[in-house]
């Protein structure tokens, strides 16, 4: 597959504004998202609840997710992603200021259940907003930059959420993200608008943001997208992979607090340099691929190739366990991060290199939803293995070996990433 020419002439960067946004909502996703992660360790002995009950509130979560995908996607995609993004973002706000509520295991569950039915909408909303605004030898490196917002908010978490759980209790670290929220809601529904609709945006930045060959505009019902192997090797790498960073999100701070005695006060820094390290992962393996199709590689080439590399990052992490040392499983752990945000700047880029752009939410909604049943797999394995081992040796060892497993399936069911073909007729008055 050809790499288009690039367009001629002084072209805009409107585009990486509405790219800063979805940083932005990335951001705020994953900063409500990993509250719980920070506070795990101490909410349990607070709490009272048990490794298998933690998996069980981790489980919640991903259960919710999962559902929410399914709808996420195909709601995004008849509705459009001005609206489908504000209402995400309104319903998982909500949510996670209502775990300050909880006081129980089942009051937990029913929290984390709610935040994941709303933070299944950032994804499908930020991928597809990317196929709309970004051609696609840009588009893994745009994803690149809003996932990101996956790190750093992992990253504002351990910063803030331990200073303000000391000063004012752990209710008031679930209530502090409400502010960020409705700014950038307000700024979401005021400001956004699709690239032909928005006056700010330049002719020659629209010229470049359609220079790719024109895409099927034929509209494509759910179930149909299932008949196509690239979708399939999408949701297999979702699956396969996904599980990885759930265990990282939520169990990373138990695996510190056990293994190395961090507290509340010391827990903070290790987190922050391994969701660094991630950060420069996401942003590198988006543009690792642009560059190879910089040097005339074919689009499929580039991105496995990508792919490859961030799968090698992650397969040392098999080795934490044997470390000693707090620093060196931190380095460990923060390659293997780095990998997995690297592979996903490129893995969410497939639905968009594949299918037209009407069609992209819901392939990733579709593959989101297989990658948190992944996760919730993972989650109720790691709980049980803790409970009745202790240890976390087989839990890394699956994590390290699954990246390599999963580039091979997408090789094997896209081996030239083609875009999928299809031949329904237009919908009456579309």
């Amino acid at each position: 597959m050809a790499t288009p020419a690039p367009v001629a002439g002084k072209v805009g960067r409107y585009r990486w504004r509405v790219c800063a946004m979805l940083l932005a909502a990335t951001t705020i996703n994953y900063i409500d998202r990993q509250v719980l992660g920070v506070l795990a360790p101490f909410l349990q002995d607070e709490i009272g609840w048990s490794e298998i009950e933690y998996g069980y509130i981790v489980t919640a979560f991903q259960a919710a997710y999962a559902i929410g995908l399914l709808c996420a996607g195909a709601v995004i995609d008849r509705f459009g992603t001005r609206i489908g993004y504000a209402l995400a973002i309104g319903i998982w706000s909500l949510a996670a200021m209502g775990h300050a509520l909880a006081a129980s295991v089942i009051g937990f569950i029913i929290a984390r259940f709610a935040l994941g039915l709303g933070e299944a909408g950032n994804f499908p909303a930020a991928v597809k907003t990317v196929a709309e605004w970004f051609p696609k030898r840009e588009r893994a490196l745009a994803v690149g930059i809003f996932n990101a917002g996956s790190n750093i908010g992992a990253i504002a978490a351990p910063l803030i959420v331990p200073v303000v759980a000391a000063a004012w209790g752990w209710q008031a670290a679930f209530l502090c993200t409400g502010v960020l929220s409705a700014i950038w809601l307000a700024l979401w529904l005021t400001r956004y608008r699709p690239p032909e609709q928005q006056p700010r945006l330049s002719a020659a930045e629209l010229a470049h943001i359609r220079s790719d060959p024109p895409e099927s505009t034929v509209k494509v019902p759910w179930l149909q997208l299932l008949r196509h192997r690239q979708a399939w090797s999408f949701v297999a790498a979702k699956f396969i992979t996904d599980p990885v960073w759930w265990l990282f999100l939520f169990w990373l701070g138990k695996f510190l607090a056990s293994e190395y005695g961090l507290s509340l006060a010391t827990i903070g820094p290790p987190m922050i340099v391994v969701y660094l390290m991630a950060d420069v992962g996401s942003i590198a393996g988006g543009w690792l691929a642009g560059r190879f199709m910089r040097l005339g590689w074919s689009l499929n080439r580039a991105r496995k190739a990508a792919m490859l590399v961030c799968a090698l990052c992650v397969a040392p992490v098999v080795l934490v366990t044997q470390v000693d040392n707090l620093w060196l499983a931190v380095g460990l752990i923060g390659l293997a991060m780095a990998g997995h945000q690297g592979w996903s700047a490129n893995v969410f880029t497939l639905p968009s290199d594949m299918f037209p752009r009407q069609a992209v939410a819901s392939v990733v909604g579709i593959g989101g939803f297989a990658g948190a049943v992944g996760g919730m797999a993972m989650s109720l394995f790691a709980g049980a293995q803790l409970q009745a081992t202790g240890s976390y040796g087989t839990i890394f060892l699956i994590a390290g070996s699954a990246y390599v497993v999963a580039l091979l399936v997408v090789h094997l069911l896209a081996p030239r990433l083609d875009p999928a073909r299809f031949e329904l007729p237009r919908a009456h008055g579309s």
